[in-house]
Order: structure tokens, then sequence, then C-alpha cells
């Protein structure tokens, strides 16, 4: 953009020069030529998109028709989750958790990346104002006599503006719009995998709670027991053997307890770390597994996971990110045309700046031909294509891994419906056992050892009951989840301006 130095006079004579009308005509058609060229639509070398074919059956392994329930996708979670101490500590991780907080930034993250590659895309418009002076001593001078010139500009111009005849820019802006895309959809999976952990979360604080209850109620139980045969081998009415047998059932129940509380202090505090803050106090409610009911789940197609998983969306937006990228790399081996202008006025005085006459203008465009760079746009090709396979593996991938996550659920849901109706049935039997045995024991019937296993096979059965009820609840928090639960319900971040929609589908 900057002009040539020359003598003062020489100078002042070319500003005063009348400058017709149509000595910047061809600047300005050139100019107004190359801008239709770009924006009239350029090429574009990417490879064309298509979704690759699902790797997985076209039903779940685990037989699931005839289910009738909600579909995951549009089912929120604070519909799903009707607990109201659980639905307040989601709430509270929503708010707090630092690695959600992490997520949510990286997405303005990728949206800042967006927007300067976007930049690109148009000519940056500059104006400033210079001036001047040089002295040339008169040895170095024709005439022999030191020479003094003066130029001062004002312009308005822009800078290697490139026309992207071939698609390289607009490529590499949809390869940064693909990425911002999926940094979304990955911002909105880790948000239903926290709502996911801190649900079980929950369950297993409530699960220790409710297995507390029953280990203190035995202890309680037979402490009273202890002091009743203490009485009686006093007195002489029982052996010393009885009597270290109701000590050593004593004893196991105290353990157990103690391991309980360990749990319950680890329990709590990962469900702090999770929500970011104290859960406070928690509700040690009658059995959790009876009163707090989940929706029942409709697992529907697989293929309807493409839309409902966040995962798998921004799986397919890195897919379609690599295509864009090996556009770009394509577009690398053709020539590059870029555009440098400027228009103001000029003049070899300050008043004269602005005076008539004093019109400027400059026009350069360039143009480069890559001949030889050592195979460096070759490598860069290449390196792009593997990109895109390993973009394919990917994607694909994840929709195993999202079909297998189902049919676990699927199928772990059946299973662990029928061992809970089973340890409520062995729950019975063991109590029926250890009354009938305490009846025999009292009969003189049977020596204490019967009634000893009895009562740990009753312990038994009650801490199982309960840890089967949590299974299956934790298993439907699992398919929920796995399903994409709450996806297509709950908000969704801003869609790029004019852009495609925050789904590739």
């Amino acid at each position: 953009m900057g002009a040539s130095h020359g003598p003062h006079a020489d100078a002042r004579t070319a500003a005063a020069a009348p400058r017709p009308r149509d000595s910047i005509l061809p600047w300005r058609h050139a100019l107004a030529a190359s801008i239709l060229l770009a924006l009239s639509g350029c090429a574009s070398l990417a490879p064309r998109y298509e979704a690759p074919r699902l790797p997985v059956p076209d039903a779940w392994l685990d037989s699931a028709q005839g289910v009738s329930g909600h579909a995951a996708p549009v089912l929120a979670w604070n519909d799903y989750f009707t607990d109201p101490v659980l639905k307040q500590l989601i709430q509270t991780a929503l708010d707090n958790n630092r690695d959600l907080r992490v997520a949510l930034l990286r997405v303005e993250e990728a949206r800042a990346s967006y927007r300067i590659q976007r930049a690109e895309l148009f000519p940056q418009v500059n104006a400033g104002v210079r001036g001047t002076r040089a002295r040339v001593p008169g040895d170095l001078n024709l005439s022999g006599s030191p020479v003094t010139s003066a130029e001062y500009r004002a312009e308005v111009g822009a800078s290697s503006w490139e026309l992207d005849l071939w698609g390289r820019v607009r490529n590499l802006d949809d390869s940064a719009l693909q990425q911002w895309l999926a940094t979304q959809a990955g911002s909105r999976a880790a948000r239903m995998a926290l709502i996911a952990q801190v649900a079980d979360a929950y369950l297993g604080v409530r699960d220790v709670d409710e297995r507390l209850a029953l280990a203190r109620r035995t202890v309680e139980t037979r402490q009273q027991t202890s002091r009743i045969f203490n009485r009686r081998f006093e007195v002489g009415a029982i052996s010393k053997l009885d009597l270290t047998q109701v000590q050593l059932l004593l004893n196991q129940a105290q353990t157990l307890l103690a391991q309980l509380e360990q749990a319950r202090a680890t329990q709590v505090h990962a469900l702090g770390l999770l929500i970011g803050a104290h859960p406070g106090p928690l509700p040690e409610a009658a059995p959790f597994g009876e009163t707090m009911e989940l929706a029942e789940l409709a697992p529907g197609l697989p293929s309807e996971l493409l839309t409902a998983r966040p995962d798998i969306v921004a799986a397919e937006h890195r897919l379609i990110a690599a295509h864009a990228d090996i556009g770009a790399a394509r577009a690398a081996f053709f020539p590059r045309i870029a555009l440098t202008g400027s228009l103001g006025t000029a003049s070899a005085e300050l008043d004269g700046l602005f005076s008539s006459g004093s019109r400027a203008w400059s026009f350069a465009p360039v143009i480069s031909l890559p001949i030889f760079d050592g195979g460096r746009r070759r490598a860069n090709l290449e390196l792009s294509e593997v990109r895109r396979d390993i973009a394919v593996a990917e994607y694909e991938k994840s929709i195993q891994t999202a079909f297998r996550e189902v049919s676990d659920a699927l199928s772990a849901r059946r299973w662990l419906t029928e061992q809970r109706d089973l340890q409520r049935t062995a729950l019975v039997t063991a109590r029926e056992r250890a009354r009938l045995a305490q009846l025999r024991y009292d009969n003189g019937s049977v020596a204490y050892l019967e009634v000893l296993d009895a009562q740990r096979e009753l312990l038994s059965a009650e801490q199982q009951l309960v840890q089967a009820r949590r299974a299956l609840l934790s298993n439907q928090v699992s398919l929920y989840a796995a399903l994409g639960g709450g996806t297509q319900s709950g908000p969704r971040s801003t869609a790029a301006p004019g852009s495609v929609s925050a789904s590739p589908r």
C-alpha cells in the first residue's frame, strides 16, 4: 500500500496534475469482478459426506417387543426422577459441577475458534493516515545537491484477501463449525452423564442407609439376646458354648454396621464431589426400592440412537469436519489468489492531502502457484484422509458402544427384576427358618448352632434384597442415560448464525 518516494518538486507536480476519471475504472472493474467471482460460489473439493451404515443389528439383542412406556429422549430428567431430594441434588450438580462447567466453557472456546475462522471469508478493511519525510545527501543524488522529499497519505484498504475459488477457506470454516457443534453435543453428553452419576450416587447412599437401619436393628436385637444369655449362663442354665455363639452373632452384626458406616461416608463424599457442595441431610425413609418408582421406558429402535445420543451426534459432527478438512487439503494443490488494494488521498504537503486531484489508489492481486514443497501438501492430504478414516471408526464405535449399553441395560432389567422377586421369596423363607430354629432351640430340640446359622442367613437375605432393589433402580437410570434421556426435551445451545442445526440429521 506504500507509494514511491520522489523529489519535492516532482511530488508537487504530480499532486497538481489533473487525473482523468477513467484512470480508476480498470481498478474498480477488476475489484468488482473479483468480488463477484468470490461471491458467486466457490468450488468445493471436499468428498461428499454419506453417513456410514449402522454397524449393529436392526433390533436389540434382548427382546424388547411389546414393551410399552415413555420415549427416553423426550422425557426430561425432572419428569423421570420424581424424588424431590434427588431432583434438588441434580439441579445443584448442574449448577456447581466443575467438569460440566469445563465442558460448557469448551463450547464457548469452540465457538470463538469458529468465529475466528469464519472471519477469513471476509476482507479485512483497515483505515490509516501516515506521513513521511526523507532527505537524500548530495553525494547520493545525480544533481549533487541534497534533496528533501515528503509524502502524506490517508487511505482505506484491504490486505491479502484470498479469493476462495477452490473452497479452501470455506471448507476450513465448515470444519470449525462442525467442531463447534461436536463440542455442543459433547456438553449435552456430559450433562446427561452427570445426571445419571448423581442419581446412581444418591441410590447408593439410600441403599447404604437402608442396610444400616437393618444392621442397627439386628445389633440391638442381638445385644438384648446377649444380655439374656449372660444371665442364663450366670445361673447355669446354658453352657459356655451357647454364650460364645451369641456373642459371635453380636460381633458379626457390629462388624457389618461399622463397614456400612464407612461405606456411607464414602458414598456421601462421592455425591458431594458430583454436586460440587455438601449434600446436606438425606432422608432415611422406608425401603427406597418400594417407594422410589421410575417411569417405564420403551427402547425403540437402534437407529433412533443416532439422534438421541449426544455422543453419537458429536462423533458424526467430527466426521463431517474431517471431510471438510480433506477439501481444504485438496485445495492447497491449486493456485491461490489474494487481493490487496487501497483507496484514499496522497500529497507531498500535509495541507494538500484532501485537495482536488489528490485521489490515490492501488490494486495488487497476487497469484501463487505451488510448485515444489518437498511433499508437504501431499502428506497433509494423506493426513486429512487418515483422520477421516479414524473419525469413521470412532463414529461406528460410538454407535456400537451405545448399542451395547442399551442391550446390556435391557438384558439386566429382565434378570434383575427376576433376582429381586427371588430375593423377596428367599427373605420370607429365611425369616420363617429363623423363627422355627428359635422355637426348636427353646424347646430343647436342637443346639444353638442351628439358630446361629439361621440368624446369619436372615441378615444376609435382608442385605441382599436391599442390594437387589438398588441394582434394579440403577439399571433403570443406566437405561435412561443409554437411550439419550432428556436430550430432545432439555435446553439446547444456540446454533451458529445462518448455519446448519445442531444435529447433522
